[in-house]
């Protein structure tokens, strides 16, 4: 069985309830294990065994009702922008000339009452109104009603057919009125107005919702349309960069985009990697360095021999990510679709409702207001605005996440994330610098080549930051061969070499081979860990070799951090496996309160575990790798990436760039992305709770106020387009 996840645009929804009918008729085919769709991003996350069905079938039963999806691997998020422009034309054509129509219907209809010539002009002026600008309603209506689903549209559709048809009456046969000493009323302004309305209204929304995914369409800019392939022979041809394979090299030139992440094979030049690390400074590339798809070439130019290209490159899935985490939905959005589900088949009832109250109350006399009634309770009611107010702020809220080079999972990280109260950090790499150097060497034996040699090869094994530092320090040398080698997590390394173990690591792994650190009286030793640095020990067997301090300095980031975090009211806490010297010079000089040493994988699972007994929301923030126990324990889970080593796949939340003032931004974002959705939600309920009783009549008694369609109609189409706009000031919030 081949369990496939993929997203793919939806094309032709107008409101939340059409979302809701996507994804109920995808969710109900054979071989689907999950669907959710997104009417603010218009796509379809799918879960689905491609055993049991296949895209083309999926397609297949979206357009039976009336929709589609773009199902084209290459070149996706293209055709669906291709068609949200088209479809943006249309809308607009049709606005214009419906309002056209419109403005002598109204001036017919205010100005000319009660004149059989004027009923007429107004029923040949609303006719084009209804069948052409507004017939989409229609032909989607019908579509939905042959699956037994309904939509705005729906809602749509029925209230301007009773009102025309009801006009038309009216106007072809008006002695019956007469008849029973009555005076016939016509409403063609109201059905013609309220098409217009609800047009102007979609073409208000497409416009703003267009600038919801800018950040998409900023990510997807950084990519080049076309790329320079070498042949054999040295010659050069333009060809699309959906057409590039693996291994085939790639010429660049100064100011250019690179098109793929591949490795440098010959020439060098300075590449501006800001917009994926967000490190300012050119990074200067040689023969053998990586270079990633989406950063520009300054200098120099170069061949670049492609590693990964389309969908593998490092700029494809943060864009795949960003747009997975905006078609997400909030734990909140599905009590709203619950909601959609059931809202046009109940607006269509109280519609019902109003009218036969209307006529039971009033006859044959009231039959004019209650037809007036049950439109207007049809048209002001807006599912829209319910279904857009959550998704338009996350994808506002990621999007600008992702612009500050914080990737955010999906929609349910970015809303847990507001509710935390204790950050947990490691040490290395996330408050350090995560760039250690080796300053000192203490033998305790005569030091030796070999030695060095032994431990240059155990380091190069392991991937441990001080590793690295020590690998580099020691690099002059030739690595020993050695018979094994055993990482021990959260204490260090050891190998073999001819029957004799050696090994390196911290006071725990020491300990193991019966040598106590705490009573070494070395004063070096009590200097460098006073001075924050890193000490690893170094030995045979039970005998200790040398002392070695790596100095990390702290980033200068931290210190702003924390403070920041402190001011948010958030509680800050820091493990490390160093020895406790260093973690408490370390803590003191940023201010952390709480901070524990020489702690386990398991323990720092166990340290969160504890805090949340006690009821703290908590945000773990590590390096993906070595805290993977704690960050997957934490509520909120955070990976400090570095440039080209994200871990995308690791944590909810993913901070590019080793800036760790990213944090509390992360955490400011996502209050202020919650706090609109609730805004949002109150304002869409509030706006259909008191408009649905205004619409049916209920001020009528008391105070003889009926609302009119067309003022009905207005209110519905602005409803939803102020939810978008609302979402949109997210955009331009300080963080």
């Amino acid at each position: 069985m081949s369990i496939i996840k993929k997203t793919y645009p939806v094309l032709e929804m107008s409101c939340a309830a059409c979302a809701v009918n996507v994804e109920s008729m995808v969710k109900s085919l054979p071989g689907i294990i999950g669907a959710s769709v997104n009417f603010a991003a218009n796509t379809l996350n799918v879960e689905y065994n491609s055993a049991e069905i296949t895209p083309e079938k999926i397609r297949e039963a979206v357009q039976s009702i009336g929709y589609d999806l773009i199902i084209e691997e290459d070149n996706s998020l293209e055709l669906q922008e291709e068609n949200q422009k088209r479809h943006y034309l249309q809308l607009k054509r049709k606005t214009l000339w419906a309002w056209i129509f419109c403005i002598p219907l109204m001036a017919i209809s205010m100005s000319i009452m009660h004149n059989q010539t004027a009923n007429w002009v107004m029923c040949l002026l609303t006719v084009p109104v209804l069948s052409l600008f507004g017939q989409t309603f229609f032909i989607n209506s019908w579509k939905q009603a042959k699956h037994g689903k309904a939509n705005m549209d729906t809602l749509v559709s029925l209230s301007t057919s009773i009102a025309f048809l009801f006009s038309l009456f009216n106007t072809a046969y008006p002695q019956f009125w007469y008849n029973h000493g009555l005076e016939p009323h016509v409403y063609y302004e109201a059905a013609a107005m309220i098409i217009a309305f609800v047009l102007l209204g979609r073409t208000l929304e497409e416009r703003a919702k267009t600038s919801t995914s800018s950040a998409i369409k900023k990510l997807m800019g950084l990519q080049p349309k076309t790329a320079r392939l070498v042949a054999d022979d040295g010659s050069e041809t333009e060809v699309p960069i959906v057409q590039l394979q693996q291994g085939e090299r790639i010429s660049v030139r100064p100011g250019e985009k690179i098109p793929v992440d591949g490795i440098i094979i010959s020439g060098s030049s300075f590449v501006d990697e800001s917009m994926i690390s967000g490190e300012p400074i050119a990074v200067e590339k040689q023969q053998g360095d990586k270079a990633l798809a989406g950063t520009i070439n300054q200098h120099g130019s170069f061949i670049l021999k492609a590693t990964q290209v389309g969908s593998e490159t490092v700029l494809a899935q943060i864009v795949r990510m960003v747009q997975e985490a905006q078609g997400s939905k909030a734990p909140v959005q599905r009590i709203v679709d619950k909601i959609s589900g059931i809202f046009v088949p109940v607006v269509i009832g109280l519609a019902l409702l109003t009218f036969t109250l209307w006529t039971s109350i009033g006859g044959l006399n009231d039959l004019s207001y209650a037809l007036l009634s049950a439109v207007s309770v049809l048209v002001i009611a807006c599912p829209c605005a319910l279904g857009l107010a959550t998704p338009t702020a996350l994808m506002v809220g990621i999007g600008k996440a992702a612009e500050q080079h914080i990737l955010i999972k999906d929609a349910f990280a970015l809303e847990n994330m507001c509710k935390v109260n204790t950050v947990v950090l490691d040490k290395t790499g996330t408050l350090t610098e995560g760039k250690p150097a080796v300053t000192d060497w203490l033998w305790l034996v005569p030091e030796e080549e070999r030695l060095k040699s032994i431990l240059l090869a155990a380091e190069m094994k392991s991937e441990h930051p001080l590793a690295s530092a020590l690998a580099i320090s020691l690099e002059s040398l030739e690595p020993y061969p050695v018979d094994s080698f055993e990482s021990i997590t959260g204490k260090g390394i050891e190998v073999t070499v001819q029957n004799e173990k050696y090994w390196a690591g911290n006071n725990s792994l020491a300990r193991n081979f019966h040598i106590n650190t705490a009573n070494l009286s070395i004063p070096e030793i009590d200097l460098w860990q006073q001075a924050g640095k890193s000490t690893v020990f170094y030995g045979k067997d039970n005998t200790l070799l040398a002392v070695i301090a790596i100095a990390d300095p702290i980033k200068q980031s931290s210190f702003n951090a924390i403070h920041t975090l402190t001011a948010q009211g958030i509680e800050v806490h820091m493990l490390t496996g160093d020895n406790g010297k260093v973690a408490a010079t370390v803590a003191q000089s940023l201010s952390i309160p709480h901070f524990r040493a020489e702690m386990l994988p398991n323990d720092k699972e166990q340290y969160i575990l504890d805090l949340q007994k006690t009821g703290k929301i908590v945000a773990m923030a590590g390096d993906g790798i070595n805290d993977s126990q704690a960050l997957a324990r934490a509520d909120v889970s955070i990976a400090m990436g570095k440039g080209t080593d994200i871990a995308m796949n690791v944590a909810m939340v993913t901070l590019i760039t080793s800036d760790l003032m990213l944090l509390p931004k992360a955490i400011n974002l996502s209050r202020k992305t919650v706090r609109l959705i609730h805004q949002n939600l109150f304002w869409a309920f509030i706006y259909n709770l008191i408009g649905i009783p205004l619409a049916a009549g209920a001020l009528y008694p008391a105070f003889g106020i009926l609302l009119n369609p067309m003022i009905a109609s207005a209110a519905m189409a602005f409803s939803s387009v102020s939810v978008v706009l609302n979402s949109l000031r997210l955009k331009w919030s300080k963080l």
